[in-house]
């Protein structure tokens, strides 16, 4: 699982902070989460490759998180892009994307297709044979959901001197490390667990953009390897939280010690400070994993 953050920083970019927009690389898959303006640019300057992001999943229809999906959309229309293009969103997504399009005569020549999104209950949005996607529905000021990106459970291994012992027919083997009891060639059952052991534990990643403080997302996002989670302020400003519906550094720790999260990563700073490092400061005194996100910054959690 590798995480590569393109932008972190809320309201408007500068000329050295992007808005919010990171690359999730899971089992072989690479989803985009949110696109907010230059994102196109940042993925060229970061060398990821265009044509492997299948899914784009948007957060909410404030500027700052989508404003650089049009320019995307059409840059992958430019490239003569061919493959399947899906995007989750809060409904009204697909009237501004299909809008500009149309006042442009700017059609795609591939699949485009929208997932739009009215649920305030966290519901599963996407799901294969290797991954899983639900939303985290979230307290801002508009429709706003999270995202939890979880691995299914892989392939058993097989213990084979125990295998050997139990005197298993080859043929079984495949079932046996799909999780099956079996029958040894003397017609015994022969239990799973008895002859083969877990897997690579299977990864599981939350991305809550914009929201106040909301401890209902905890049971949703329990156990999480690790959660991103806004900070928009610091504790000094905590009446500027409540205001705007975001988050402090201090309260995104306090969701990531309930839900007993791994590695917190913290983002969506206001360009109003200095320095990012209070944001850590402030947040290591509730939850001790606790990491920045910036701008270009890659996490590689495998």
């Amino acid at each position: 699982m590798k995480l590569s953050i393109l932008g972190c920083y809320s309201a408007t970019p500068r000329t050295l902070n992007n808005t919010t927009s990171q690359v999730l690389e899971i089992n072989n898959h690479m989803f985009l989460i949110d696109c907010g303006e230059g994102t196109q640019v940042q993925l060229r300057k970061h060398k990821i490759k265009f044509n492997r992001i299948k899914h784009i999943f948007i957060s909410h229809l404030h500027g700052d998180h989508f404003f650089g999906l049009v320019g995307l959309i059409s840059t992958f229309r430019l490239l003569t892009r061919e493959t399947d293009l899906h995007i989750y969103g809060p409904k009204g997504i697909k009237e501004i994307v299909v809008l500009q399009m149309k006042l442009a005569d700017s059609w795609t020549n591939y699949n485009l297709y929208f997932h739009e999104l009215t649920s305030k209950e966290s519901e599963l949005i996407y799901e294969d044979d290797k991954v899983e996607v639900h939303t985290i529905p979230l307290n801002h000021r508009i429709y706003t959901n999270g995202y939890l990106f979880k691995e299914k459970e892989g392939l058993r291994k097989l213990q084979m001197h125990a295998v050997e012992d139990a005197n298993i027919n080859v043929a079984y083997y495949r079932k046996l490390t799909q999780g099956f009891d079996v029958e040894n060639e003397d017609g015994v059952l022969i239990k799973n667990e008895s002859v083969t052991k877990s897997g690579v534990k299977p990864k599981s990643y939350a991305f809550c953009s914009d929201t106040m403080y909301k401890e209902d997302i905890v049971p949703i996002i329990k156990n999480a390897d690790v959660l991103y989670h806004e900070s928009t302020f610091l504790e000094e400003h905590a009446h500027l939280a409540v205001r705007t519906k975001h988050s402090t550094a201090k309260e995104a720790a306090s969701i990531a010690k309930q839900a007993n999260i791994e590695t917190l990563i913290l983002g969506h700073y206001s360009t109003r400070y200095g320095g990012i490092e209070a944001f850590k400061n402030e947040a290591e005194e509730v939850f001790e994993k606790v990491e920045l996100a910036e701008d270009g910054k890659t996490f590689d959690f495998n």
